[in-house]
């Protein structure tokens, strides 16, 4: 990644790490290189939307140039930006490179749209997250893309494809459901027509699940969540290889799609506290759930890190650990099911995961199929577990069950 003109920071004390790393310390190190840090730990916050040059001459020269490193004018970013992509990009082995989009669901619109034409067929598993159900319906429905969304459990791959099928969306696990997907199974049989693969991969990231060496071509993230971490910034990524890198960047650029400095900046702290955060969040779920399974409440306990959850020897086969979001189904009623968590008092109330903080949210995931029913007696609930006490969370839960059960 070259400087560009202007430029004239030294070598400064960052990191360039010369021998292979385990993520922990990726985290740590990834994006710190002394050219975008200088002499300090963190790289700057580089606010500008309009970078000089010298002459006339680096002006038309820069004309010629379209990478990180250098400066052009601000949409292409400046350090701050530029280190964040790079971190990112370090942490998906075989990865080329990564853009940045103000939120998760950019990131997965303009990764579609950068593979995507009028008459082109996207396959989308039936267990995807809302919104991005709702860009197919729209506005790629509207653009001449047809969606046909496929059950996230099969192991029928040849029978998804057909000769108008240009790309596949897979979440695995589901966000609501937590179904598992096969992912080198899916990427093999699309790779054998040309069909761009592309996961959500925001429940695990990639410190629990690396993406482009299990095949798949296009690894998206809601930075918002995990890599954030703080339930502060709205942001998105894609990371790529090199066959679609110019595909992705000039889609981004062409839509005019940048994050600020400043939520780069973030997104760059929560990165470096990812390790410590993610087990955490891992241990304490996995505790929760486990004593979830012991409640009269409960009829069932979904987290695929759970030997008895469908799809547990996928996750054990793929992925190294687990986040702190699941869900489970309450025994009683809609009604019931909300009074539940109105009950909660360590729980807040919202969309979406992945801050400090534990959430609550009953879900309605019949509403959002189109292949796969979802008719399971009971109400479904999904939890984060953020970074409480479990001692705490769980005499919160248990307070809500015995409220509900004595009002009956």
């Amino acid at each position: 990644m070259g400087l560009g003109q202007g430029y004239t920071q030294g070598t400064g004390c960052g990191l360039s790490p010369k021998k292979p790393q385990k993520p922990a310390t990726k985290t740590v190190t990834a994006g710190r290189k002394g050219s975008l840090t200088g002499p300090v730990v963190n790289v700057p916050v580089w606010r500008a939307s309009t970078h000089l040059y010298e002459n006339v001459a680096e002006l038309e020269a820069g004309k010629g140039r379209n990478e990180d490193g250098r400066f052009f004018y601000g949409r292409r970013g400046s350090p701050t930006q530029w280190s964040l992509a790079e971190a990112l990009t370090e942490m998906e082995p075989g990865a080329h490179g990564t853009m940045l989009y103000p939120s998760g669901v950019a990131a997965i619109a303009c990764a579609l749209l950068s593979v995507l034409k009028p008459g082109d067929v996207l396959l989308m598993t039936d267990n995807a997250y809302d919104p991005s159900r709702s860009l197919a319906d729209g506005f790629l429905k509207r653009f001449g893309v047809e969606t046909r969304y496929f059950d996230p459990r099969t192991t029928d791959y040849d029978s998804l494809f057909c000769d108008r099928t240009k790309a596949i969306l897979l979440e695995s696990p589901g966000s609501l459901t937590f179904e598992m997907q096969d992912i080198p199974a899916i990427c093999a049989a699309a790779k054998k027509r040309n069909v761009v693969t592309l996961l959500d991969n925001t429940w695990a990231t990639s410190y629990f699940h690396t993406a482009l060496d299990k095949g798949i071509d296009m690894a998206i993230l809601s930075c918002t969540k995990y890599i954030v971490g703080h339930s502060d910034v709205m942001m998105g990524s894609v990371t790529t290889h090199e066959k679609l890198w110019t595909k992705l960047r000039q889609t981004a650029q062409q839509l005019g799609q940048t994050v600020s400095p400043d939520d780069a900046y973030l997104a760059s702290r929560g990165l470096r506290t990812l390790s410590v955060r993610m087990k955490a969040h891992e241990a304490s779920a996995l505790h929760i759930a486990r004593w979830l399974q012991t409640q009269s409440d409960v009829a069932t306990v979904f987290h695929p890190a759970l030997a008895d959850c469908p799809g547990h020897e996928i996750w054990k086969r793929d992925f190294t650990g687990s986040s702190g979001l699941f869900s489970f189904i309450h025994k009683g009623d809609t009604a019931t099911g909300a009074a539940f968590v109105d009950a909660l008092e360590l729980f807040g109330i919202g969309y979406s995961w992945g801050g400090f903080e534990s959430l609550a949210l009953p879900v309605q995931p019949e509403k959002y199929r189109s292949v796969v029913s979802w008719d399971k007696p009971g109400t479904l609930i999904r939890l984060q577990i953020g970074l409480e006490d479990t001692d705490d969370l769980i005499a919160d839960l248990s307070q809500a069950f015995e409220l509900g059960r004595n009002q009956r």
